[in-house]
């Protein structure tokens, strides 16, 4: 299965505040917050939603091609380190004006975190067009819609509807930049919708359309409960639960909603039912869980088939052991 990934490649700030944010909070002043938050610790690291995907999807074994726009500071490290860790970098489209994008997220005691994301040349996404990449690889079988410039994630969306490729929408933290019609476009015919409960109530605001509505335009629907596990929802009204698996250590969140979208994702190539392929992605995403950065974990096959067996049953464990690298 040729999976196409669009959307944001960024380099990561990560920061932990040795505190809590709701103590910083004073109710009564929430029209004019001005707060700054003395940190303890920085790390810098490898990120973007789409590029976060890809490599998940490539420890699993996969070959995704990455489709983003990014600045030449790009070409100094990420892309090799993308392409030595199995992912196609050749729908990366290189700005001569602007950088990378950068995500400054500070992460508090209670996991709760506050986060900057600055564009840059992850605008001109919109300019690269899924055809000639479609022609080139011969074959898309999913293109997963994420977080990205808002034109361009609209216009993959079109151009999925207009050459017949089945896809994934991920608005994720764009929603709040886009207004209705914009929303309603890009989930429109989705073969699969991905949000967390709480844009799953805000798509449905923006939108003006109610749960069902919503699953009457999609094949299926995915909503991530946090620790909760996650929610499957089709238009035949098949619904299911998948608990979300626990994890050794809690370190940083970043990244989580990212692994897990790969896991599910690889699940899907693999063949497997919707119900499996939420319990990897809950798997891998513990694994981002453990670590600070969203792209410093690597999967053992036999590890992780020990570790998705003992919260699944040996069944899941089987059923992925043939599939791992």
């Amino acid at each position: 299965m040729r999976i196409a990934v669009t959307g944001s490649i960024a380099t990561d700030y990560l920061m932990t505040f040795p505190g809590r944010f709701s103590e910083q909070l004073v109710a009564d002043q929430l029209d004019r917050v001005s707060l700054s938050f003395l940190v303890d610790e920085l790390e810098v690291r490898r990120g973007g939603v789409a590029a976060n995907i890809s490599f998940g999807l490539a420890q699993l074994g996969q070959s995704p091609v990455l489709v983003a726009a990014v600045g030449e500071d790009f070409n100094t490290d990420y892309r090799s380190w993308l392409k030595r860790h199995g992912v196609d970098t050749s729908g990366v489209r290189v700005s001569e004006l602007k950088h990378t994008a950068r995500f400054l997220c500070t992460t508090d005691l209670d996991q709760n975190q506050m986060a900057s994301f600055y564009t840059g040349a992850m605008e001109e996404a919109r300019f690269i067009e899924l055809a000639p990449i479609a022609e080139r690889l011969g074959v898309l079988d999913l293109v997963v819609i994420s977080p990205n410039d808002p034109e361009a994630m609209v216009r993959h969306t079109v151009e999925c509807r207009q050459l017949g490729l089945p896809f994934m929408a991920d608005p994720g933290q764009q929603l709040a930049r886009m207004e209705g019609p914009q929303v309603r476009k890009l989930v429109d015919g989705a073969t699969y919708l991905v949000t967390n409960d709480y844009e799953k109530a805000l798509l449905e605001t923006k939108t003006g359309w109610s749960s069902d509505d919503v699953l009457a335009r999609v094949g299926t629907r995915i909503t991530t409960l946090g620790a909760k596990g996650c929610i499957i929802e089709t238009s035949d009204g098949v619904v299911c639960e998948v608990l979300a698996a626990p994890e050794q250590q809690r370190t940083d969140p970043t990244g989580v909603g990212d692994a897990f979208r790969a896991g599910f994702l690889a699940g899907l190539a693999w063949g497997l039912g919707l119900e499996p392929s939420a319990q990897i992605g809950s798997m891998v995403a513990t694994y981002v869980l453990e670590h600070i950065g969203t792209q410093e974990y690597e999967l053992d096959a036999d590890e992780f088939c020990e570790r998705l067996g003992r919260v699944y049953g040996t069944d899941a464990a089987e059923r992925v052991r043939g599939e791992l690298p």
